[in-house]
């Protein structure tokens, strides 16, 4: 179906919500990295920043897409302003050189970080059944089991975050939504001791590692998305030792600019050599090193690839469902 408006529309996080499977952005960016991707479609994320006034943008063009666009988020994180972040995703349509769409990014962030995962999550673990251990119980750690889900079947879940509460509220969420058996545990250890697949999802609140490789049985996979500074600090460096193959979504960021492998390389562990971009994994470019692992590990730091690819999937279904908000307004275009 080929809706063309003139005036730009509207979307919401409740039509997000309304319109996203798991499945379908999981597909769609699996597509997507299967592409040759130019540096130049994909460029790094941008920070301007004034005192404490930070803006963010990360810009994107998918090849063989229809829209492309870019993700801007920003915040006053001092003086009298209420705390928060507000995201947006401004999309322009190759059909018709305009801006077709302004979509709350807020929602969408957390769905396509969570689906990027799984998307390589379904490549580097074994097929069949999975226990999940996730340390964290936030938003980013709720969306990834969801996605987890949507890609193996998983017969349990643990999960380890610091306050009770808030872990076994996670597991009770868990099991209602999904119907896998979960519960909260103690400890990070005792979450993913046996796990076959591990999720880093939060970060200390010092700044220490909260997962070694110790803990880790023989084969387990491991997704971490929780450092992507160099200030913050997610696994030990001893998990980047035990990975024989690290698959990053924006190769140069992950390697260079995360405090987890920053850490790694400060303590002389070599990993460029075992290194590969998803675009790698998703073209079968490092298909011998994939059969050869059995310590994979997916880490990730976002990228504006992922925003407008997901993002275009939202639009698409939102205009088919009739949800998208027409916008009373009309942009000048410059010839």
């Amino acid at each position: 179906m080929t809706v063309n408006f003139k005036n730009p529309v509207f979307i919401s996080s409740d039509t997000a919500r309304a319109v996203f499977r798991w499945e379908d952005a999981i597909a769609a960016l699996q597509k997507a990295y299967a592409h040759s991707i130019p540096a130049k479609a994909t460029p790094p994320r941008t920070v301007a920043v004034l005192e404490k006034t930070w803006l963010r943008n990360l810009p994107a063009i998918p090849p063989g897409s229809r829209y492309y666009g870019a993700k801007l988020m920003g915040s006053n994180m001092g003086g009298d302003a209420p705390p928060g972040i507000e995201y947006v995703i401004v999309l322009f349509d190759r059909t018709t050189n305009r801006i077709a769409a302004f979509v709350d990014g807020n929602l969408v962030t957390g769905f396509r970080t969570a689906s990027t995962s799984a998307a390589a999550l379904d490549r580097l673990a074994p097929k069949g059944h999975a226990r999940l251990a996730v340390l964290g119980s936030g938003l980013e750690a709720a969306m990834h089991t969801r996605a987890f889900a949507s890609v193996r079947e998983l017969t349990e879940v643990t999960v380890y975050s610091p306050t009770p509460e808030r872990r076994t509220a996670f597991a009770e969420a868990v099991t209602a939504d999904t119907g896998v058996p979960a519960k909260g545990v103690a400890s990070a250890k005792e979450a993913v001791e046996g796990a076959d697949i591990v999720l880093t999802a939060a970060r200390s609140r010092g700044e220490e590692p909260i997962l070694f490789a110790e803990w880790l049985k023989p084969g387990a996979t491991v997704v971490s998305i929780g450092s992507t500074i160099p200030e913050q600090r997610e696994i030990d460096v001893s998990v980047v030792e035990r990975s024989d193959i690290i698959i990053c979504d924006t190769l140069e960021e992950v390697l260079e600019e995360t405090g987890d492998m920053l850490a790694a390389k400060a303590a002389g562990i070599e990993f460029h050599n075992k290194a590969f971009s998803l675009a790698d994994l998703m073209s079968g470019a490092c298909a011998d090193a994939l059969a050869k692992a059995r310590a994979p590990m997916f880490k990730s730091v976002g990228g504006g690839l992922q925003d407008i690819v997901v993002a275009e999937l939202i639009l698409t279904k939102a205009i088919e469902a009739g949800l998208a908000t027409p916008l009373p307004i009309e942009f000048e275009t410059k010839s």
